[in-house]
């Protein structure tokens, strides 16, 4: 269902920065809009909103009878695989009066397909990022309510999965394990993640799967899953035997810096400042180089959106933003370990960890 409130918002921000209309292509800022995100392929198609609040869609015939029904009336426009996209949306831009007019953007819109759009029609395409990203920046308190469950849910799975863990299983077991545990505890969908054992653990966004857990292993577990479309994400990191005391020393870093950097994340506070604090504690240590990622992003009908929690992203911290807490030392060739947590400033301005399960050292 199309949230006329929100159309009226994102065009009175159209008309604030002189721009006439923005386009939206499938994704978690199209589901914001309406309720839904058809399947976004190489075919070209969006969603126009202009800054008379005027609404149409674009798209291939072969989405015609989902599209017609998500428009609920609205102007849709369609074309065919043997005449391509350029000459529908050069006739729906001439009707919609955008023609030599500035287009905003949006993060989901194909390059392929918008540099094909330059070619046939004059208009100017600016960046339409931040346009719904900051307008759903502030979540509702159903949205909060779904972003706890969400949450627990993945709570739930790491509590089982540590009695799951043992030598001889792979990262792929693990997280075929975390998968069927979400799902079990009610998730929509299990969103993926990284389960790194060892050396794999020291590259933040690594995605293989094929490491064995030998007799001693550090194991990082990365993973979310949805709850009626808010996201969770979890980042906690076990040792499988004893731990080393070089492994105990970075994992208490590591903490001390997701508690402090908590502890800062209040209603008011200023988003470098509570970077600044988790990196602080690392830096302090000699381990400043290996925390080389910001400190955290926001989440909701994605996995990231606003906020970003990192030292150039200006703005104070607000009741209703959701956010993940996340530093981690990457030590290369050795191991890594990262904590995260998913936190809210919620409906009466306090910091609300949503996730609950320890994370105290767990030696497996």
């Amino acid at each position: 269902m199309i949230n006329t409130n929100l159309v009226t918002n994102l065009s009175t921000q159209l008309k604030d920065n002189h721009v006439d209309a923005l386009m939206v292509a499938p994704g978690s800022d199209l589901i914001f809009l309406i309720g839904h995100s058809p399947y976004l392929c190489e075919r070209f198609q969006a969603l126009v909103v202009t800054a008379n609040e005027e609404l149409f869609y674009i798209c291939n015939r072969l989405s015609e009878a989902e599209v017609l029904e998500m428009m609920n009336g609205n102007k849709v426009y369609f074309w065919m695989d043997s005449d391509g996209f350029t000459g529908t949306v050069l006739q729906a831009f001439k009707e919609h009066n955008l023609i030599g007019k500035r287009i905003a953007v949006n993060g989901t819109v194909r390059a392929f397909n918008l540099v094909k759009l330059l070619d046939v029609i004059n208009f100017v395409p600016v960046n339409g990022k931040d346009y719904i990203e900051l307008t759903r920046i502030i979540k509702t308190p159903e949205e909060l309510e779904h972003l706890r469950i969400s949450s627990s849910i993945v709570d739930k799975a790491f509590e089982d999965i540590i009695h799951f863990i043992q030598p001889g299983l792979s990262e792929k077991d693990i997280k075929d394990e975390l998968k069927r545990l979400c799902l079990k505890y009610g998730a929509d969908q299990f969103t993926g993640g990284i389960v790194a054992i060892n050396a794999n653990a020291a590259n933040p966004h690594y995605f293989g799967d094929n490491a064995i857990i030998g007799q001693h292993a550090v194991v990082e577990m990365d993973f979310g899953c949805t709850y009626k479309g808010m996201y969770s994400d979890i980042t906690r990191t076990v040792i499988v035997g004893k731990a080393t005391d070089k492994e105990k020393e970075i994992y208490s870093l590591v903490l001390q810096a997701n508690l402090i950097a908590e502890k800062a994340a209040v209603n008011g506070a200023w988003i470098p400042d509570v970077d600044r604090a988790a990196r602080k504690v690392i830096e302090n240590a000699g381990y400043g180089k290996q925390f080389n990622h910001r400190l955290g992003h926001g989440i909701g009908y994605a996995n990231h959106e606003a906020p970003y929690l990192h030292a150039d992203y200006k703005m104070h911290l607000k009741p209703g933003m959701a956010f993940s807490c996340e530093p981690g030392i990457y030590l290369q060739d050795e191991f890594g370990i990262r904590i995260e947590d998913i936190v809210i400033i919620n409906e009466k301005g306090e910091t609300e960890i949503l996730n609950k399960c320890t994370k105290e050292l767990i030696e497996i």
